[in-house]
Protein backbone atom coordinates (compact mmCIF):
# COMPACT_ATOMS: atom_id res chain seq x y z
CA UNK A 1 0.00 0.00 0.00
CA UNK A 2 1.53 3.28 -0.59
CA UNK A 3 0.54 6.42 0.94
CA UNK A 4 0.52 10.05 0.01
CA UNK A 5 -0.61 13.31 1.20
CA UNK A 6 -1.04 16.16 -1.18
CA UNK A 7 -2.19 19.75 -0.19
CA UNK A 8 -5.57 20.52 -2.03
CA UNK A 9 -5.74 23.65 -4.10
CA UNK A 10 -8.50 25.67 -5.38
CA UNK A 11 -8.82 23.80 -8.60
CA UNK A 12 -9.56 20.46 -6.24
CA UNK A 13 -13.35 22.15 -5.17
CA UNK A 14 -15.28 19.62 -7.08
CA UNK A 15 -13.63 15.74 -5.70
CA UNK A 16 -13.42 17.66 -2.19
CA UNK A 17 -17.05 18.66 -2.30
CA UNK A 18 -17.72 15.24 -3.53
CA UNK A 19 -15.53 13.47 -1.09
CA UNK A 20 -17.16 15.29 1.79
CA UNK A 21 -20.94 14.61 1.32
CA UNK A 22 -19.97 11.04 0.68
CA UNK A 23 -17.58 10.62 3.39
CA UNK A 24 -20.30 12.46 5.99
CA UNK A 25 -23.19 10.83 4.27
CA UNK A 26 -22.02 7.20 5.10
CA UNK A 27 -20.73 8.38 8.96
CA UNK A 28 -23.81 9.80 10.11
CA UNK A 29 -26.73 9.11 7.96
CA UNK A 30 -27.81 6.17 9.63
CA UNK A 31 -28.05 7.87 13.53
CA UNK A 32 -29.72 11.62 11.49
CA UNK A 33 -33.04 12.76 10.25
CA UNK A 34 -32.90 12.70 6.42
CA UNK A 35 -33.95 16.19 6.53
CA UNK A 36 -31.07 17.25 9.09
CA UNK A 37 -28.83 15.57 6.74
CA UNK A 38 -29.57 17.46 4.20
CA UNK A 39 -29.63 20.64 5.62
CA UNK A 40 -26.36 20.21 7.07
CA UNK A 41 -24.58 18.63 3.75
CA UNK A 42 -26.30 21.54 1.70
CA UNK A 43 -24.89 24.33 3.87
CA UNK A 44 -21.69 23.09 4.95
CA UNK A 45 -20.44 21.66 2.01
CA UNK A 46 -22.30 23.81 -0.51
CA UNK A 47 -19.28 25.19 -3.15
CA UNK A 48 -18.77 28.26 -1.91
CA UNK A 49 -18.63 27.62 1.77
CA UNK A 50 -16.05 24.93 0.61
CA UNK A 51 -14.52 27.33 -1.79
CA UNK A 52 -14.66 30.20 0.85
CA UNK A 53 -12.56 27.66 3.33
CA UNK A 54 -10.29 26.45 0.58
CA UNK A 55 -8.83 30.21 0.28
CA UNK A 56 -9.02 31.05 4.28
CA UNK A 57 -5.06 31.33 4.63
CA UNK A 58 -5.68 30.20 8.38
CA UNK A 59 -7.37 26.63 7.03
CA UNK A 60 -5.15 23.55 5.02
CA UNK A 61 -7.08 20.96 3.39
CA UNK A 62 -4.97 17.62 2.86
CA UNK A 63 -6.12 14.57 0.74
CA UNK A 64 -4.84 11.60 1.48
CA UNK A 65 -4.18 8.82 -1.48
CA UNK A 66 -3.76 5.10 -1.19
CA UNK A 67 -2.20 3.92 -4.64
CA UNK A 68 -2.64 7.57 -6.18
CA UNK A 69 -6.68 6.97 -5.07
CA UNK A 70 -8.31 9.62 -3.07
CA UNK A 71 -9.44 7.90 0.20
CA UNK A 72 -9.79 10.99 2.14
CA UNK A 73 -8.88 14.48 3.72
CA UNK A 74 -7.66 16.13 6.55
CA UNK A 75 -8.66 19.71 7.30
CA UNK A 76 -6.69 22.20 9.89
CA UNK A 77 -7.84 25.09 10.86
CA UNK A 78 -5.40 27.91 13.06
CA UNK A 79 -5.66 31.40 14.65
CA UNK A 80 -9.29 32.81 13.59
CA UNK A 81 -10.25 29.83 11.16
CA UNK A 82 -10.31 27.89 14.45
CA UNK A 83 -14.35 27.11 15.49
CA UNK A 84 -13.65 27.48 18.62
CA UNK A 85 -11.07 30.00 20.65
CA UNK A 86 -8.83 28.05 22.22
CA UNK A 87 -5.99 30.19 21.55
CA UNK A 88 -3.33 31.34 18.91
CA UNK A 89 -0.65 28.50 20.41
CA UNK A 90 -3.03 25.73 19.19
CA UNK A 91 -3.76 23.76 16.13
CA UNK A 92 -7.61 22.56 15.49
CA UNK A 93 -8.50 19.28 13.20
CA UNK A 94 -11.58 20.05 12.32
CA UNK A 95 -11.81 16.95 9.84
CA UNK A 96 -10.62 13.48 9.11
CA UNK A 97 -12.99 12.21 6.43
CA UNK A 98 -11.85 8.48 4.93
CA UNK A 99 -13.96 6.64 2.34
CA UNK A 100 -15.80 3.91 3.42
CA UNK A 101 -13.59 1.57 1.45
CA UNK A 102 -10.09 2.50 2.91
CA UNK A 103 -11.09 2.78 6.35
CA UNK A 104 -8.96 0.83 9.28
CA UNK A 105 -6.28 0.67 6.70
CA UNK A 106 -4.59 3.58 9.32
CA UNK A 107 -4.93 6.34 7.02
CA UNK A 108 -6.48 8.03 10.05
CA UNK A 109 -3.80 7.90 12.05
CA UNK A 110 -0.93 9.03 8.70
CA UNK A 111 -3.66 12.57 9.19
CA UNK A 112 -3.40 12.99 12.12
CA UNK A 113 -0.22 12.57 12.15
CA UNK A 114 0.22 15.30 9.49
CA UNK A 115 -1.45 17.59 11.37
CA UNK A 116 0.96 17.37 14.47
CA UNK A 117 3.68 17.41 12.47
CA UNK A 118 2.06 21.05 11.08
CA UNK A 119 1.28 21.93 14.45
CA UNK A 120 5.11 21.43 15.36
CA UNK A 121 6.28 23.36 12.55
CA UNK A 122 3.75 26.35 13.39
CA UNK A 123 5.33 26.21 17.03
CA UNK A 124 1.81 25.16 18.64
CA UNK A 125 1.46 23.96 21.90
CA UNK A 126 -1.84 21.86 21.85
CA UNK A 127 -3.76 20.25 18.75
CA UNK A 128 -7.99 19.81 19.65
CA UNK A 129 -10.64 18.69 17.95
CA UNK A 130 -14.34 17.73 18.12
CA UNK A 131 -16.27 14.43 17.84
CA UNK A 132 -19.30 14.07 18.16
CA UNK A 133 -20.44 12.15 21.61
CA UNK A 134 -21.76 9.11 20.09
CA UNK A 135 -18.74 8.35 17.67
CA UNK A 136 -17.32 5.84 20.18
CA UNK A 137 -14.82 4.44 17.44
CA UNK A 138 -13.06 8.20 16.71
CA UNK A 139 -13.14 9.10 20.72
CA UNK A 140 -11.42 5.60 21.21
CA UNK A 141 -9.25 6.30 17.90
CA UNK A 142 -8.22 10.01 19.62
CA UNK A 143 -7.58 8.31 23.20
CA UNK A 144 -5.07 5.78 21.28
CA UNK A 145 -3.60 8.69 19.91
CA UNK A 146 -2.78 10.80 22.99
CA UNK A 147 -6.38 13.26 23.20
CA UNK A 148 -7.78 13.79 26.11
CA UNK A 149 -11.94 14.53 26.70
CA UNK A 150 -10.98 18.63 27.95
CA UNK A 151 -14.96 19.70 27.11
CA UNK A 152 -17.45 19.85 24.88
CA UNK A 153 -19.23 22.47 22.30
CA UNK A 154 -22.97 22.34 20.51
CA UNK A 155 -22.81 21.07 16.91
CA UNK A 156 -26.42 21.64 14.40
CA UNK A 157 -27.01 19.45 12.69
CA UNK A 158 -29.86 21.04 11.10
CA UNK A 159 -32.29 21.95 14.05
CA UNK A 160 -31.18 19.07 16.21
CA UNK A 161 -28.45 20.33 18.59
CA UNK A 162 -26.16 18.07 19.11
CA UNK A 163 -22.86 17.66 21.65
CA UNK A 164 -19.26 17.01 20.50
CA UNK A 165 -16.91 16.18 23.26
CA UNK A 166 -13.54 18.41 22.85
CA UNK A 167 -10.48 16.51 22.71
CA UNK A 168 -7.32 18.06 23.06
CA UNK A 169 -3.64 16.95 23.11
CA UNK A 170 -0.33 18.88 24.46
CA UNK A 171 2.43 18.70 21.97
CA UNK A 172 5.15 20.41 24.35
Amino acid sequence: MVVQIEKCKREDLQILQKISIETFNDTFKDQNSLENMKAYLDKAFHSKQLEKELLNTASQFFFVYVNNEISGYLKVNTNEAQTEEIGDDSLEVERIYIRKNFQKQGLGKYLLNKAIEIAMEGNKKKIWLGVWEKNENAISFYKEMGFVHTGSHSFYMGDEEQTDFIMTKTLR
